[in-house]
């Protein structure tokens, strides 16, 4: 299954040259693909804080700031974060106070902290190590996509 999870995520990054719409694409597939998420998307540094780039599912905070909330920690600290209950995550952002669980990774380009994939499921320990691993896979091989050259967000 990782195997071809990761070679169908890499066939929606080709053939295109800038990063939103593989955003879009991604943010899609893992929706669809991945059982219990309410949410996968993205958030992108923008002048020193996150703010909300390509989703699927409802409707989300628009920015957090570095530090705050799951997302935020995972930017600011440069580390994933794998919380079983978001209920008990001190300082947790309730976007959407369905979300039980969630699972974020940070995305660098040249050695910096550019955004992150977030996903969010209404189940309390949805994502396990295993996830961690498969989005980890996931994220090298966005990271070494060429939009992030011409990225739209000033990625300060």
């Amino acid at each position: 299954m990782d195997d071809l999870f990761l070679k169908q995520a890499q066939s929606l990054m080709e053939d295109e040259s800038r990063i939103l719409p593989v955003l879009a694409n991604l943010s899609a597939f893992l929706h669809e693909q991945l059982p219990k998420l309410n949410w996968a998307g993205f958030y992108l540094m923008d002048g020193g804080e996150l703010v909300l780039g390509p989703f699927q599912g409802r409707p989300a905070c628009v920015r957090i700031p570095l530090g705050k909330g799951v997302c935020g920690t995972a930017a600011h600290l440069d580390a994933p974060q794998l919380v079983r209950d978001v209920h008990a995550y001190p300082g947790h952002i309730a976007c959407d106070a369905q979300s039980a669980s969630e699972l974020v990774l940070p995305i660098h380009r040249n050695g910096r902290v550019v955004g992150v994939l977030d996903m969010d499921s209404p189940e309390i320990g949805r994502f396990g190590q295993a996830d961690l691993e498969l989005m980890r896979n996931l994220v090298l091989l966005l990271e070494r996509h060429p939009g992030w050259a011409h990225a739209e967000y000033r990625l300060v």
